[in-house]
């Protein structure tokens, strides 16, 4: 996938998130985000979107996370009545923003990519992608991703935020091969842990393997892993839920 790519996915993700929140209570729950109402989530991605937006747009090169921290507790959210075009705005100009970003954009990012505007147009996409599912959960109304997309996201995942902090840690090393639209990648838990695509699948002690549409949604512990194919060591599933559960 491309940067343009993934700014189109982050505006439709976005506009659908917005609609699914016009068209549900704001109290309702996220199923995929225990704990929170639908004001919570989009109050959570409206201040992810200012984030990124001032990453970008003000060139931050130091530890972003410091302002992180600064924008997600000083921002306060308006009320009911106006947090949905509250989260539009923001939307609107994170989008705008890494539209117009130059290619040799210099500024914070926190997982490895070939630049930064490919980083943050990546990880918003597919941030917003995976909050959209859990506003239309909340509403049900959900809408399907796109498998190109969600075998990219699927990569992002396995080889950035799997590895990033939560390596995968077990009481014995053991592999696991996930395969999903002609992708492969392998996982090893344990003292070296580690997360690489590969051409071909690899013997590993357990597959996991369905549609990269399912599978995206199921390793971000959105949908139940019915429709995947476990095959292999038991107890993954469970293991990967703690991994990756919203605390």
């Amino acid at each position: 996938m491309d940067i343009p790519t993934w700014i189109t996915a982050l505006r439709a993700d976005g506009e659908l998130l917005a609609d699914a929140a016009t068209s549900t209570s704001l109290d309702a729950l996220v199923p995929g985000c225990p704990g929170w109402q639908a004001r919570d989530l989009v109050g959570h991605v409206g201040r992810v979107h200012r984030w990124a937006r001032t990453m970008v747009a003000d060139r931050v090169t130091e530890d972003g996370f410091g302002k992180l921290t600064a924008i997600m507790e000083g921002i306060e959210t308006p009320g009911d009545d106006k947090l949905v075009d509250w989260f539009r705005t923001g939307h609107h100009d994170l989008v705008d923003t890494l539209e117009a970003a130059p290619a040799d954009l210099e500024c914070f990012t926190f997982m490895p990519a070939p630049n930064p505007l490919t980083f943050w147009a990546r990880r918003q996409a597919h941030e917003t992608a995976v909050h959209r599912v859990d506003a239309e959960q909340a509403a049900n109304r959900p809408s399907p991703v796109e498998s190109g997309f969600a075998a990219d996201g699927i990569d992002e995942l396995l080889t950035g935020f799997l590895m990033r902090s939560r390596k995968p840690r077990a009481a014995e090393p053991r592999t696991v091969l996930v395969s999903s639209d002609g992708r492969h990648w392998l996982v090893r838990f344990g003292p070296d842990a580690g997360a690489t695509e590969v051409p071909e699948p690899e013997p590993a002690d357990t597959t996991i393997s369905g549609p990269a549409s399912t599978m995206y949604l199921a390793l971000w512990n959105r949908v139940p892993w019915d429709g995947l194919t476990v095959s292999g060591a038991d107890g993954l599933p469970e293991l990967w839920a703690e991994m990756f559960r919203v605390r």
